[in-house]
């Protein structure tokens, strides 16, 4: 592995599928998730990791507790600091490693930078459509027996529109455009949406998110009723939920699907050329070969792409080159009239003269724009900018060429049908063309192999598929993953392919389902992207599935002709994967809910005391858990059976945000749970979808209390700050004397951090009477011997060590359930939880950290 192999730790179950922002409403006022109150257990503010607060309620329970705060009137000032140091964010583990992870797709691009990124999409994103000139002709004549010259220019006429219309038209114009800050693909879409409408079913969410630099949009117009209907619609209807989420897990399935047959097809191909060139050189001796090939091509995953990567773009820029030329050669030579299907009327010919056969054969058409998905799911490695050039200016011509090259030969020679590539190629070419054919089917292998692992750990990112072990094979290039089970699983289905079916127009029946199925997943998302956050005009908005969609549904009815011929095999595939990522989010869902229900009430924790009930021993806690607000039942369970609890606890929450990155300074959030001497806390630490995450633990537990101490100091400073802004505007000494000034009054302290809301800039907010003189820089500078007693507190608990309490929880339905429901639950999610990865902070963390304590969730 490049530069050494690192495990990724996998998301938990929970802190998944993206939620748009929801406001609750009553006398409570919060901006949580799905009408939830703020626990007033926890203060008021949010305090983010680059030291900026978010004001989210005033916690009217500590007020009335006789702190400082309730001898103020109502009209009490909150100011925000003014300048505040920039730090590091506390349970960032891993982008320090990775750079550039972030703010890719905003940065203005030069010229050479566009071309040279042009060059590079040449051997990841185009391999799989390059190297459909191996089967295509092969597989449309399979169908369609040519009698006549109209065959030929018809079936050149539909592939050469079909690449026009497909990949040209929809993905280089439109849909490359509907990107999700620079990423591609279906979950890419699905973010994008729930960021505009709150479609996700995990009400996991905080108002605090849209505060993300990456997550800010500009949200319909209220004049524009077309837009909010369709937002309202979405919002109001659980169906519409839930089609939307089987439509983005179906395209994702489909992929997958895609994933498996892609191998097969593009290494067989290549291979079959050796027939007719070798005396002897069977069907066997190509499965042998083409087996052995795919071995290879699996085993040498793990070492990643990093070391090999330079040499795919010249690769795959020969095979162009070598395509665009030797079409030309054909055309010339053979007959150069061939540029007469340039007139769509042999389409209808070729339909008119053959009838039901020439419908079949678009299973063959359909199988030159197999890849174009890439263009759009590979888009985060890249610019659109660069994307549509490659295509534009290599890609599509030379595609072009090297079919209207096939058609020429056919012309002198239609018996040559079967093996048209190597046929076409003149003789002194053939063997530096099959070597060349061999390494781009390899590579467009590889392409689809690292789409397959990027849609699983996107999956897993936002709680559609069980955890699994993700490794990262380069430290300086994030998107290079190793998933194991997947690889060999791939693998395994691959071999299993080329030994059953033996034949490349067998596979090739098989082949081209998924494809489609992906592409109107997407025409299907694009659609709704132009009407909920383009808010384009809507006969454009109704143009573009009823052309892109009727075209694509067309060659689907033409596919599925072929699911007894082996287009089965691609849909057993597709829902064997669709079945699990559903199962898994429909009982995450069900999980969190439970834990929703079943969180431990403030007044329970307040009535125990600053103890807890308990001993408390010198130690910190680290109390895992999925709900972003309320103490977790867990922790109940965690006092009822430890015999001591920790001096300080830390809450924290592994959540998935509906947006690809997150950056550093806006990851994390803090809050202090109760009052000052519970000495708890909780932590939310947010990731994006494509955000990489390396733990260790030792790094982790420092960042942390690093974190830890600059946001007790910083809570001082605002509890400073406004006792002072209180004295200044109100001449009232006696405000200020209430903050206690001994260790010993610490425990009375509980005042919620007093910061305002963000408004979009850093000026500084008063309250309802205009502006007040800020206090001395003296007042915010003084130490507090409440804080030294706090940090002195959290050095001892540091000295004595971390401990991982996590919940080793099962997942039952309840009786009074129906039996598809016990099934899915009792059985099938039940089996995937005890064979996927452990927990979050299991990984790389010594045993001797961690305790479990056993939960049983009834859903």
């Amino acid at each position: 592995m490049d530069d050494g192999g690192i495990q990724e730790e996998p998301p938990t179950a929970a802190a998944a599928l993206p939620l748009a922002a929801t406001r609750s409403g009553g006398s409570r006022s919060t901006r949580w998730v799905n009408g939830s109150e703020v626990d007033s257990s926890e203060s008021a503010t949010w305090s983010l990791g680059d030291d900026r607060s978010v004001r989210l309620s005033v916690d009217e329970e500590a007020a009335s507790a006789g702190g400082p705060l309730s001898r103020v009137s109502s009209g009490a000032f909150r100011r925000r600091l003014g300048k505040r140091p920039k730090r590091m964010d506390s349970l960032d583990v891993e982008a320090m490693s990775v750079r550039g992870a972030h703010g890719h797709s905003s940065k203005d691009i030069s010229l050479l930078s566009t071309a040279a990124m042009a060059f590079q999409t040449l051997g990841v994103v185009y391999g799989d459509m390059g190297t459909s000139p191996l089967y295509v002709f092969s597989d449309v004549f399979s169908k369609v027996p040519i009698k006549s010259e109209v065959q030929i220019l018809g079936a050149l006429s539909l592939v050469m529109y079909t690449i026009a219309l497909i990949p040209f038209a929809k993905y280089v114009f439109i849909v490359l455009k509907a990107n999700d800050n620079g990423e591609g693909g279906t979950f890419a879409l699905y973010s994008l949406i729930c960021r505009y409408a709150k479609v996700s079913l995990l009400p996991n969410q905080q108002r605090v998110d849209e505060d993300i630099s990456s997550f800010r949009l500009k949200l319909p117009s209220p004049e524009l009723e077309r837009a909010l209907s369709v937002k309202e619609c979405l919002e109001n209807n659980p169906l519409f939920k839930s089609i939307l989420l089987f439509l983005v897990l179906m395209g994702t399935s489909m992929v997958i699907g895609d994933g498996i047959l892609t191998p097969s097809m593009s290494v067989m191909s290549a291979v079959s050329g050796l027939q007719g060139r070798i005396p002897g050189f069977d069907t066997d001796a190509v499965v042998i070969i083409s087996v052995l090939f795919l071995v290879l091509l699996f085993s040498v995953q793990r070492f990643g792409t990093g070391k090999v990567g330079f040499m795919f773009a010249p690769i795959l820029a020969l095979w162009f080159l070598n395509l665009g030329s030797i079409g030309i050669y054909n055309m010339v030579k053979y007959d150069i009239s061939v540029v007469r299907a340039f007139n769509p009327v042999y389409i209808y010919l070729f339909f008119k003269t053959n009838g039901i056969k020439a419908w079949s054969a678009l299973g063959g058409c359909v199988l030159c724009i197999t890849g174009a998905e890439a263009m759009f799911a590979d888009l985060g490695h890249f610019s659109v900018k660069s994307i549509q050039v490659a295509f534009t200016a290599v890609v599509f011509p030379c595609l072009l060429l090297a079919y209207m090259g096939q058609a020429a030969y056919l012309m002198k020679y239609p018996f040559a049908v079967e093996r048209i590539f190597y046929d076409s190629v003149p003789e002194i070419l053939f063997w530096p063309v099959f070597v060349i054919a061999t390494l781009a089917a390899m590579i467009a292998s590889q392409a689809m192999i690292s789409a397959t692992f990027s849609c699983i750990k996107q999956a897993m990112a936002l709680g559609c598929f069980p955890r699994i072990k993700v490794i990262h094979t380069s430290k300086r290039v994030m998107g290079q993953i190793y998933i194991p089970v997947m690889n060999w699983f791939l693998m395994v289905m691959c071999i299993l392919i080329v030994a059953t079916f033996r034949s490349t127009n067998d596979i090739a029946n098989a082949y081209g389902i998924a494809e489609v199925g992906v592409m109107m997943v997407s025409t299907a998302l694009v659609t709704l992207v132009m009407l909920l956050i383009w808010q384009t005009n809507l006969f454009l908005v109704l143009c573009f599935p009823i052309i892109f969609g009727a075209v694509e549904f067309v060659y689907l009815t033409a596919v599925l002709s072929k699911i007894q011929e082996g287009g089965w095999l691609p849909l057993a595939f597709s829902s064997l994967f669709l079945c699990i990522m559903y199962t898994w989010n429909y009982g995450s869902v069900l999980k969190y809910q439970s834990e929703m229900r079943g969180k431990i009430s403030l007044d329970f924790i307040l009535d125990l005391g600053a103890t807890l009930g308990t001993v408390r021993v010198p130690g910190i806690g680290l109390v895992y858990n999925e709900l972003v607000q309320g103490i977790p039942s867990i922790f109940g369970h965690l006092l009822v059976t430890l015999p001591a609890m920790h001096s300080t606890i830390v809450f924290i929450c592994i959540k998935y945000v509906p947006v690809p990155y997150v950056p550093l300074e806006e990851r994390f959030l803090f809050r202090r749970v109760g009052h000052k001497d519970y000495h708890m806390f909780r932590c939310v630490a947010r990731y994006g979808y494509k955000d990489v995450r390396k733990e260790d633990h030792g790094f982790f537990e420092h960042l942390l209390v690093e974190s830890l101490e600059k946001f007790l100091r910083k809570e001082a400073q605002e509890i400073a700050l406004e006792a002072s802004t209180m004295a200044v505007e109100h001449d009232d000494v006696s405000v200020v004397s209430d903050i206690p000034s001994s260790p010993a009054d610490a425990g009375d302290l509980h005042v919620p951090l007093l910061s305002a809301q963000r408004f979009g800039d850093d000026t500084l907010m008063s309250g309802t009477e205009g502006n007040a003189p800020l206090p001395p820089s003296s007042s915010i500078t003084e130490e507090d011997p409440s804080l030294e007693y706090e940090l002195e507190a959290l050095r001892e608990a540091i000295a004595s060590g971390f401990t991982y309490l996590l919940a080793h929880g099962d997942v039952r339905a309840r009786k009074e359930s129906f039996f598809t429901k016990k099934f899915i639950i009792n059985y099938f999610y039940a089996f995937l939880r005890r064979n996927c990865r452990a927990g979050t902070a299991t990984l790389k963390v010594p045993h001797s950290n961690i305790m479990r304590v056993g939960m049983t969730y009834m859903v």
